[in-house]
């Protein structure tokens, strides 16, 4: 992707938010148009999929806080794009009369190129500058590698260590990433220099883009290698042990940095995105940072009151007081037996009393049951409620 190209893409406008929007507004933002365009959802579509890399490029950026500013300070130097400076040197819409190339180079002292220079180095190499000594082969940084993961409910509680099985673009083993064919080296690319930029006339200025010839990589192959082409990149299987921390929930993308693939040359490694899915569990819910629990009691222990066991995720039940009225649906809190949060910390288990209907009664149990019915007998506890109905 050239430089043009990124700068005049709107990421808050591919998300649907303001450039205001906090990191929470981006991540729902994101989650509702992922589910929207993945390509599961939409077998054999490729405009959603294209749909959903673009919405995933627009995430990548924007949720990270150090590449949200650099891609902010970039768009407001360059008036959110490049065709506000088309217009004449000097003239009001703001144009340059000068080579913008020369910002990029970085070659002068210290000031507005060089930051120009690590502005764009971040955002487009992810990891500074590309060297721009003549006849130096250029650093690239490696792939984003995306996979999934389905995990348990309590591995997605409690945090788990899978293996992933990972394809992504590595150095050709033949050639060892030269592209060349075994026996030969391939040359200085001669119109770049080998920096793997060149400078394009767009009119009032010119601006730095990856050179045509060597496609950026400064380097140019006459016997090309027959296995890549002369490409230098061949695709690579590897098993990766992948830490998921606790309390991951359903849906949601992390990232593992550095667990991409290999960088070229020297440059760092791309990230890993892993898209997290939890099965259900057969008693436990989640709300939050809260696990959710439905305890059922009888008629009796609601009505007088008692001591109840209520299981936990992992280890012995504990115990939780049920004082004598406890109607139906009323729900008790116990502490600090939910999610596990960042800071070391738990949320809490929230047990929803349901209380259970005898289906068969013996004539004993009738008996006290009519007793208990005598006993208690007075108004009508409808009453009200029909009045209120009435009058409404």
């Amino acid at each position: 992707m050239s430089t043009k190209d990124y700068l005049e893409k709107d990421y808050y406008a591919v998300l649907g938010v303001p450039k205001s929007a906090t990191a929470d507004d981006i991540k729902k933002a994101y989650r509702k148009l992922a589910r929207q365009y993945h390509p599961d959802a939409n077998q054999g579509s490729t405009e959603t999929e294209a749909k959903f890399k673009e919405v995933s490029e627009a995430y990548d950026v924007l949720s990270d806080g150090k590449r949200r500013k650099e891609y902010d300070e970039a768009r407001t130097l360059f008036g959110s794009g490049l065709g506000g400076y088309a217009g004449a040197p000097g003239a009001s819409r703001g144009g340059f009369p000068f080579d913008l190339g020369d910002l990029f180079g970085g070659t002068g002292q210290q000031g507005a190129g060089d930051r120009i220079g690590d502005i764009f180095g971040g955002l487009f190499n992810r990891g500074g500058g590309a060297s721009r000594t003549t006849g130096t082969t250029r650093a690239r940084r490696g792939q984003d590698v995306e996979s999934e993961v389905t995990l348990s409910f309590t591995e997605a509680v409690e945090g788990a260590t899978v293996s992933l099985r990972l394809t992504s673009s590595s150095a050709c083993t033949a050639c060892a990433g030269t592209g060349a064919k075994a026996g030969t080296t391939p040359r200085v690319c001669p119109t770049c220099e080998g920096t793997g930029a060149a400078s394009r006339n767009l009119g009032n200025f010119a601006f730095s883009e990856p050179c045509r010839d060597c496609k950026g990589r400064g380097l140019l192959v006459d016997d090309p290698c027959p296995v890549c082409e002369g490409s230098g990149r061949g695709k690579s299987t590897r098993t990766i042990q992948a830490r998921i921390p606790a309390g991951v929930g359903d849906g949601q993308r992390i990232r593992l940095k550095g667990k991409g693939a290999p960088g070229e040359n020297g440059g760092p490694a791309g990230d890993l995105y892993v898209q997290i899915h939890v099965k259900p569990h057969a008693v436990f819910g989640r709300s939050g940072e809260n696990l959710t629990i439905t305890v059922p009691v009888t008629f009796t222990e609601a009505a007088l009151g008692a001591e109840i066991k209520v299981p936990i995720l992992k280890g012995m039940p504990v115990t939780l007081r049920i004082p004598e009225g406890t109607p139906n649906g009323r729900t008790f809190r116990v502490r600090g037996r939910g999610v596990p949060r960042k800071d070391g910390t738990k949320g809490d288990l929230l047990a929803t009393v349901e209380v259970l209907v005898p289906q068969r009664l013996d004539d004993k149990a009738r008996g006290a049951l009519e007793d208990f019915r005598d006993a208690t007998a007075g108004g009508d506890p409808r009453a009200e409620l029909i009045q209120q109905a009435r009058s409404e």
